[in-house]
């Protein structure tokens, strides 16, 4: 059968509009729901416990609840509301992490994280996004089945409206909460390769395929823990705190006044104001 083309009405600017109402958007697999509703019962002793330490720690150190709830864009170009476990102050403000996604995608840089130095994160926040487990609530969107394990990841409707026709062949598939990209570089790779990963991924899926990417993923997310451990200890080395003594003992006090009588050729070092003065042979006039 052949697949029909997408094609804007005049005076529509909605490219993913016409492409939900076009036979060309191909068909999620039947695959994909069964093997991530079976991946989620057979991991659930390891991703219940994990979710409900992250509930009890968000809501100990910030006040504001632990879901974070954002409207992101799924299948087809369509708006779904996902869900997150809260790594940020309530109320942080978006606008500089969309400031910060545009230049990266205008100057081709690497798609790093703000994490290292954002002051929005809250305690432990930046382990949470590290390891990965502000993305467990996401789970629920995948029995909703608004995502699905494995597949790009869902952007925001700002970064949509950055991306050109051919970066919107993303949508074509399910969103997921681990990916191509997440596995080969993430942070360390472009928009552009991102891109590539992704629609590589979503003409060529497999079981297999998503076999392989899930099991990848514990390697990737520790790659990252200890990526961000060494980034935190370099910080550290490069700020080291400077030790003051207080109150020093009056046998300190002497040997540093006695110092200071030494560096200075003005005053003869036998005036020094310490008893211990009168044990350096030394005659300033050379007697």
């Amino acid at each position: 059968m052949k697949k029909r083309e997408i094609i804007l009405k005049p005076g529509s600017s909605d490219p993913d509009r016409a492409q939900r109402n076009s036979n060309s958007l191909p068909a999620v697999p039947v695959w994909k729901g069964c093997l991530d509703r079976a991946v989620i019962l057979v991991t659930s002793p390891v991703w219940i416990p994990a979710a409900l330490f992250c509930w009890v720690w968000i809501n100990l150190v910030s006040k504001g609840g632990a879901l974070y709830i954002q409207e992101r864009i799924g299948y087809g170009g369509k708006p779904f509301t996902i869900y997150k476990f809260r790594s940020m102050s309530k109320g942080a403000d978006t606008n500089v992490h969309h400031q910060y996604l545009k230049e990266l995608i205008a100057n081709g840089r690497p798609m790093t994280k703000l994490d290292h130095d954002d002051s929005r994160l809250i305690r432990g926040g930046k382990y949470l996004r590290a390891t990965g487990l502000d993305e467990l609530p996401q789970l629920i969107n995948v029995l909703k089945g608004e995502m699905s394990i494995v597949g790009p990841r869902p952007c925001t409707p700002a970064e949509r409206n950055q991306y050109t026709l051919s970066y919107r062949k993303r949508f074509n598939g399910l969103p997921g909460i681990t990916g191509s990209w997440q596995v080969n570089g993430k942070n360390k790779t472009t928009c552009r390769r991102m891109m590539a990963l992704d629609i590589q991924y979503l003409r060529h899926q497999s079981i297999i395929t998503d076999l392989v990417i899930m099991f990848r993923t514990g390697p990737a997310i520790l790659g990252q823990l200890m990526e961000s451990l060494k980034v935190k200890a370099a910080i550290a080395r490069s700020v080291r705190p400077v030790t003051y003594i207080r109150n020093p003992s009056p046998i300190r006090q002497h040997a540093t006044q006695i110092f200071h009588v030494a560096m200075n050729s003005a005053q003869p070092l036998a005036q020094a104001p310490s008893r211990h003065t009168e044990r350096v042979r030394y005659q300033p006039n050379g007697e």
